[in-house]
Order: structure tokens, then C-alpha cells, then sequence
């Protein structure tokens, strides 16, 4: 059954990550590696940061471990009743952060990027795609609970595929608007294109609500402070937000580091980072999804040898399918990223550039797509320190070398 689940949701995340490299190649073929791309990827990271914190990788960690452990032992309608509580603080929390991120994003840019004040233009662009980019948080928030929902009713295949409607929609919606703002392509396009990544938000959390509700689960507005299914999601959140966002926090800061480089030189390490994401969503992602539901059943039931079992299962699926990938794109990397990106605006130089960071980022391919599994592991069982610490560990290290 999980074998089928995992194969089910590999197959929904390749779409997704496909979907996702499209809609960075048209970004380059129609922008290139230049100021409104840069300032577009920018506008995405905080974000994007504030995703992992509160969403898919902490949050979905949180919830479907308490989700499991309360569908186990308390059945059906305790664990709706969780969901609808979770969801109504969410929404509570996320618009205030959302309505203060817009009003603040002009310092919240200046921070992430101080480099971009020395070109024209430059800052005060990425400052209003932030403004019009920060619901996006909002919606991927709501979109985590009903994935985790879902995923711990067994129903891997319309959680993993949400995420290829996101890019489908942005995709779209985003072409259709930047063609309509400008016809050539030109400045005004990037806005369109930010706007079809927030429309893409909004359709994958709206996908999974007819789903979850034809399971029995009704949304409502519901807080029950004294919840211990609620206390527990937030105590595991803390510890889980901080250590499933230092990949995001990395991001920032190399992006820190880069702004004070040429232009585009942001663009090239995204482009590096998002090639590096697909085999660790395709493979990485997937089977942490499918192994956390028995993850946390097992913990719920104190079966600790099928447990660990289950664990080193998910370990090895992880290794197997990761090794041979990182490989590949250490030695193939500069045709890989001429074949995908070179097109339109993105140069031969910026290849050479994007080729060098993809190497970097393919020497730890391995070790990222492991933490997917093995970091909520710890969750499940009630250790969420320690993953914490090795990711600020790992913080400091990124700082360091970085220097």
C-alpha cells in the first residue's frame, strides 16, 4: 500500500516540478537574467521563507503527527475537530503577518537585499511584487492543513497533484496577464507574472476543500484554546517551523550575498536551486509524504520497532533513487541548464554561472533529500530539538563559508 501511495505521489510531485521548470524557463526566456527577474525571485523569498515556517514543511509536520495520533486513539470526529481549529488560527495569524508584511515591505526588502539599492529601480520594483506576493502565504498555510487532512487519510494523490495546479495556474494566469500589461514583454510583465504565482496559491488550497469534505470533514470557525490536540500542534511547531525553514533562511542569505553581485547573478542561483528541487521533491518529498502518516500512527500506538522499521525503509527509497541524480547533475550540469534555460534573454554566460552554483548545490542533494524523511521522524516521538539544532548548526555554517 505504501509502495503504491509513494509511487502515486512521485508521479503527481514529477508533474508539479515539471510544470514548476516551465514556468522558470518561460520566466527566463521572456525576462532573462536580468533586474525585474531578479527582483521577482527577490519578492518570492520572504514569502517563500515564511511558507516553511508556518506551512508546508513545519506545519504539515505538526499537524499530521497530532492529525494521526488523534484519528487513532479518538477517531474521526475529534480529528476534524482539530482541523477546523488549526485552520481558524491560521487564518487569525496569517492576516495580521500578511497585513503587516505588506505595510512593511519596503524595509523587509532593504534587509534581504541591500545590494539592489545600487541599481536604478532595482529595490523599489522588488518592494511592490513583495506587496503583492505576501498573501500567497495565506493561502499555502489553509493548503498545508488540508494536504496534511488528506495525507493521513490515505489519500496521497490530490494532495501531491495541488501542487502541480499551483504551477498550472501561475503558469496561465501569469502568462495571460504579463502578455496583457505588456504585449513585448517589457517591465510591466513581471507584474503579471507575480500575480499568476498568487492566483496559483489560491487554486491549490481551493482544489483540496470538495475532497476533504466528501470525507466528512466541515470547515467551520472554531478555537478551542484549552484543545491539547491544538496545544500539541503548537508546541511541535516551534521547534518544527525553525528547523524546516533553514533551507529558505540559506536561501536568504546567499541571496544577501548575491545581490551585491552583477545583475542576474540572483537569478542564476535560483535557477540552480529550483533544478536541485525537483529530484528532492520527486523523490525526497515523496516518500517523507507517504512514511510520516505511519510515522506517527506507530508512535501514537508505542510500536517502536516498526517504527524505526518504517523509518529505514523510507531512508533507503531516499538514498536509491537521490545518489544517482546528484550525480548526473555534478557532471552534466552545464548542458543540463543550456538545454533547459538557454533560450531568449539567458546567455551563454549566465549558463556558465547557473552550472557552477548547480554543482555546489548537487554535492548536498543526498543529505536535503534525507532530512525530508528524517527530520519529521523526531515529531512523531516528541524530539523536535534535535533537528533544530543541527539546522541551526547548519545556519551558521552556510554563514560562515558564505564570508
Amino acid at each position: 500500500m505504501s509502495t503504491k501511495g509513494t509511487s502515486r505521489v512521485m508521479l503527481a510531485i514529477g508533474a508539479s516540478r515539471i510544470l514548476g521548470l516551465v514556468r522558470e524557463i518561460l520566466l527566463n526566456t521572456f525576462l532573462g537574467a536580468g533586474r525585474e527577474l531578479d527582483a521577482l525571485i527577490a519578492a518570492f523569498r520572504i514569502p517563500n521563507l515564511l511558507r516553511d515556517l508556518f506551512a508546508e514543511g513545519a506545519l504539515s509536520t505538526a499537524f499530521v503527527t497530532t492529525f494521526s495520533q488523534k484519528l487513532a486513539k479518538e477517531g474521526r470526529a475529534s480529528a476534524f475537530r482539530l482541523a477546523s481549529n488549526v485552520n481558524t488560527l491560521l487564518f487569525i495569524v496569517l492576516a495580521a503577518i500578511v497585513g503587516v508584511g505588506i505595510l512593511q515591505a519596503d524595509p523587509l526588502v532593504r534587509l534581504f537585499n541591500p545590494g539592489f539599492a545600487s541599481v536604478p529601480g532595482k529595490l523599489e520594483l522588488t518592494v511592490e511584487l513583495t506587496r503583492i506576493l505576501f498573501p500567497f502565504i495565506l493561502f499555502l498555510s489553509l493548503a498545508a492543513v488540508y494536504m496534511g487532512l488528506l495525507n493521513s487519510l490515505h489519500h496521497f494523490g490530490l494532495p501531491a497533484f495541488a501542487s502541480a495546479v499551483f504551477n498550472f495556474v501561475s503558469i496561465g494566469i501569469g502568462l495571460l496577464l504579463a502578455w496583457w500589461l505588456d504585449p513585448q514583454f517589457g517591465h510591466r510583465s513581471v507584474y503579471g507574472f507575480a500575480i499568476g504565482v498568487l492566483v496559483g496559491g489560491l487554486a491549490q488550497w481551493l482544489v483540496m476543500v470538495p475532497r476533504a469534505i466528501s470525507l466528512g470533514y466541515q470547515p467551520r470557525w472554531l478555537i478551542v484554546w484549552n484543545d491539547p490536540g491544538l496545544k500539541q500542534v503548537l508546541r511541535l511547531l516551534g521547534p518544527a517551523s525553525i528547523g524546516a525553514a533553514a533551507v529558505q533562511v540559506n536561501v536568504l542569505i546567499n541571496g544577501y550575498f548575491a545581490s551585491y553581485l552583477e545583475n542576474g547573478s540572483v537569478t542564476c542561483l535560483n535557477n540552480a536551486f529550483r533544478l536541485i528541487q525537483l529530484p528532492i521533491g520527486l523523490f525526497g518529498v515523496a516518500v517523507a509524504t507517504v512514511t510520516l502518516p505511519h510515522l506517527a500512527r506507530h508512535a501514537a500506538l508505542n510500536d517502536t520497532i516498526a517504527l524505526r522499521d518504517r523509518l529505514l525503509v523510507g531512508i533507503r527509497q531516499t538514498l536509491f533513487l537521490t545518489l544517482p541524480a546528484a550525480i548526473g547533475l555534478f557532471i552534466l550540469a552545464e548542458p543540463v541548464i543550456a538545454s533547459i534555460y538557454q533560450y531568449g534573454r539567458f546567455t551563454a554566460e549566465s549558463t556558465t554561472t547557473t552550472a557552477l552554483a548547480l554543482r555546489g548545490y548537487a554535492v548536498g542533494l543526498v543529505s536535503y533529500a534525507a532530512i525530508k524523511v528524517v527530520a519529521p521522524a523526531f515529531s512523531t516521538i516528541d524530539r523536535p530539538g534535535i533537528p533544530l539544532r543541527i539546522s541551526l548548526t547548519g545556519i551558521v555554517i552556510n554563514m560562515t563559508l558564505n564570508y
